[in-house]
């Protein structure tokens, strides 16, 4: 089997510490709201021009409803967590940010078990659980 998934999403974590400090400065000054609409409308003409490059342009009107509706969920589920995260650190360390934010993982593991009937065994529960503890950890400072 292959592992570039690996590839990719260690490529997605690198961005994603990238975009939490260049966030974290980028907010200096602004709303949190506005700054989440200015990196939304730079991801949309980036995405656009890549998919357009790429030839991977369809109708979305093409895609079965199911496909739709569960990609437009996903679209709102992330400007939903895109406008909390940002507001998150407007006013707080992103040392402190990022470790919540990343409870998610936690999540997608038990949302992948409750919703898409996935299994992990005792050695990722117990992996699992160590990221939830680590995250609340760093996070937690008096």
């Amino acid at each position: 089997m292959s592992q570039e998934w690996f590839i990719w999403a260690l490529l997605a974590a690198v961005f994603a510490a990238l975009t939490a400090i260049f966030a974290k400065v980028g907010l200096e000054g602004v709303n949190a709201d506005y700054a989440t609409l200015i990196r939304t409308i730079v991801i949309l003409v980036v995405l656009s021009m890549f998919v357009y490059v790429i030839g991977a342009w369809r109708n979305p009107l093409t895609l079965t409803p199911k496909t739709l509706w569960f990609l437009v969920l996903s679209g709102l589920a992330t400007g939903a967590s895109w406008v909390c995260y940002f507001r998150a650190l407007k006013t707080g360390p992103a040392s402190k940010v990022a470790p919540i934010d990343k409870l998610s993982v936690v999540l997608v593991a038990v949302f992948a078990v409750v919703f898409l009937g996935e299994r992990a065994t005792g050695r990722e529960w117990i992996g699992i659980a160590m990221i939830a503890i680590g995250a609340v950890v760093l996070a937690w400072r008096k």
